[in-house]
């Protein structure tokens, strides 16, 4: 006759999930740089009368490298980004090149003349002045009440 056990196993539960922990802290301390995960730019958005004007930092790229496709309410920006670091320590030089693609949409709050953007890449930022489409700057109604 067979022994079989049955019944809760603290230990082992415990066990299990100080792995499940560990593998999340790990997961969430890993930089993208150790994994080669994919590269998000980090975008500013600022609103005028006139204009929405939007910053995204692309470093290490070149202006051939970046796509920017505007429609009338997004933008969606691509590019493919090239990062060579090179260190020396103790007589031994180290090399690390890291490719990556992005691809990043951004909803636009308004609507904007997406015929007219105007844009420039220097030092690593890109910047684009985006029109607010004509509806958009006559937005502001009065009313009369009675």
């Amino acid at each position: 006759m067979a022994l079989v056990r049955f019944g809760w196993e603290p230990f082992r539960e415990i066990d299990t999930l100080q792995r499940q922990m560990n593998h999340l802290f790990d997961s969430l301390t890993t930089t993208s740089e150790d994994v080669g995960s994919a590269f998000v730019p980090p975008a500013e958005l600022q609103e005028t009368p006139e204009a929405l004007h939007l910053k995204l930092e692309v470093p290490g790229m070149n202006r051939e490298d970046i796509d920017v496709q505007v429609t009338a309410d997004s933008i969606a920006i691509s590019g493919e980004r090239k990062l060579e670091r090179h260190t020396e320590e103790k007589g031994v030089t180290r090399s690390e090149f890291r490719y990556g693609k992005f691809r990043r949409v951004i909803p636009l709050p308004i609507r904007v003349q997406n015929t007219n953007v105007h844009g420039e890449y220097k030092d690593g930022i890109l910047s684009l002045t985006l029109p607010k489409a004509e509806e958009e700057k006559n937005r502001v109604v009065k009313v009369d009440l009675a």
